[in-house]
């Protein structure tokens, strides 16, 4: 069965992720970036990223709530900009469960939201332990997900934006 079968087949309780996500670069005018470390597993570091909470719910919503939630920052809709890049990967084994039965990949949206300066973020504990603000480069390095650091990498060009 397909994935797309396996979504109209089971209605997913609100208890289920829906595979499709958004990753929000989040980052400052000398380019340093924003990095969460996840509280589920130390020493994997990463950008903002959510799911939808409905498939009605617009990605750059998914974004300001995200931001909102992970962060305590408020940025509105429209601060987001798409960088119109779309990455479709496995959903880690390990994270599985929270998807509905069948779910094995996710599609992720990237995002970024440039920031006037760093700041301290409001951190959500049950989903991240640490924060750091780094500079590009080192940001790509540091982070466990290959989408996650792609993007980073691809930051210089969309400030110049």
């Amino acid at each position: 069965m397909t994935q797309a079968a396996a979504i109209a087949k089971v209605p997913p309780p609100t208890s289920f992720k829906i595979p499709e996500s958004v990753l929000v670069v989040i980052y400052t005018p000398a380019l340093e970036v924003l990095l969460l470390e996840r509280a589920d597993h130390p020493g994997f570091w990463q950008s903002v990223t959510g799911s939808r909470a409905s498939l009605q719910e617009p990605l750059t919503h998914t974004c300001a709530r995200e931001v909102k939630e992970e962060t305590g920052y408020a940025a509105p809709p429209e601060a987001f900009d798409n960088w119109r890049q779309v990455n479709r990967y496995a959903i880690y084994p390990h994270w599985r469960h929270r998807y509905a039965p069948g779910i094995t990949h996710n599609t992720e949206h990237v995002f970024g939201l440039a920031v006037a300066a760093a700041f301290v973020p409001q951190l959500a504990a049950r989903e991240h332990a640490r924060y750091q603000w780094l500079p590009w480069r080192a940001a790509a390095d540091r982070c466990f997900s290959w989408t996650n650091a792609q993007a980073i990498r691809l930051l210089p060009d969309r400030a110049r934006r």
